[in-house]
């Protein structure tokens, strides 16, 4: 590449590390990239991290040693989240998305890029500082979340199918109690795509009883893989003896009232973990 004016290495290089989060680049990359000394590079990574801190974009991590270099950790500022976590709660809160069984239409949200892309931003920030080798999800809702998560994580996606496909080779199956409607159902994993002892976030769309999360969960069993999180777009706040425990949701529906099509949200734990770890981080600084 050739060299470049300050001005423009500079938005060259947080180009080059927004498209990269979670990935350790050594100095000597940027110094060959931009024919740059690496004192010139080290300035201007800490105009960048700067920036960045001012911006809420995250963290610019500057590690020493041989074997150092800069990693990008993407972040979300409280008040981003909860503008993002406001207007969730007014769109989903329209009469017209209440359906029958208390729950609530969404498959159009989750079909906008922007919508997903800042919900996985949300759940890369909180999940960011977890050692995670893979983001599994059910298909079919949850995988616009799971991809758009991983993105910003910079891991793989595995995906549990409802019945096993043939394409993907040998599998292993299990039965789970759907919450919803309390009935035996079977989800399928490819052994080929996750191995023995992997750390998982799980991320889905939404949780009531909590049937589809739990029996993802024992699936991991079967790998021996640790789970290290769950993500969820909306819970149900009137879920009762729900089968998992410790998940962190960006909405949650306190209500709904079917005859009067009226849906009460709020925000989700999310902001909660979010403060707290924000907190944590300034103490520690």
């Amino acid at each position: 590449m050739k060299k470049l004016k300050r001005g423009s290495r500079l938005i060259e290089m947080t180009q080059f590390l927004l498209q990269r989060p979670h990935t350790l680049i050594p100095l000597t990359t940027f110094a060959d990239r931009y024919q740059s000394a690496k004192s010139s590079i080290s300035e201007d990574i800490v105009m960048i991290k700067e920036l960045f801190e001012e911006e809420g974009l995250g963290e610019v991590l500057t590690i020493a040693g041989a074997a150092g270099g800069v990693k990008y950790v993407p972040r979300v500022a409280r008040e981003e989240a909860e503008a993002y976590v406001a207007q969730i709660c007014a769109e989903l809160g329209q009469a017209e998305r209440v359906l029958p069984g208390g729950y609530l239409y969404m498959s159009d949200l989750l079909g906008r890029p922007q919508v997903v892309r800042e919900a996985g931003k949300l759940f890369a920030s909180v999940f960011a500082d977890r050692t995670i080798d893979v983001i599994m999800t059910v298909e079919t809702k949850g995988i616009p979340l799971a991809y758009a998560t991983a993105s910003f994580l910079n891991v793989p996606v595995v995906i549990v199918r409802r019945d096993a496909k043939v394409t993907e080779g040998s599998a292993v199956s299990i039965n789970y109690i759907s919450g919803s409607a309390k009935r035996i159902q079977t989800m399928s994993l490819a052994r080929r795509l996750l191995r023995q002892k992997a750390r998982v976030l799980i991320i889905d769309d939404y949780i009531k009883a909590g049937g589809t999360v739990r029996g993802m969960i024992d699936l991991l069993g079967e790998f021996e893989a640790e789970l290290v999180g769950v993500g969820i777009f909306a819970e149900s706040g009137d879920a009762q003896d729900r089968l998992v425990d410790d998940v962190i949701s960006l909405v949650k529906l306190q209500k709904v009232d079917e005859r009067a099509r009226v849906a009460q949200l709020t925000a989700g734990n999310f902001l909660e973990q979010l403060t707290s770890k924000q907190e944590n981080d300034e103490n520690e600084h």
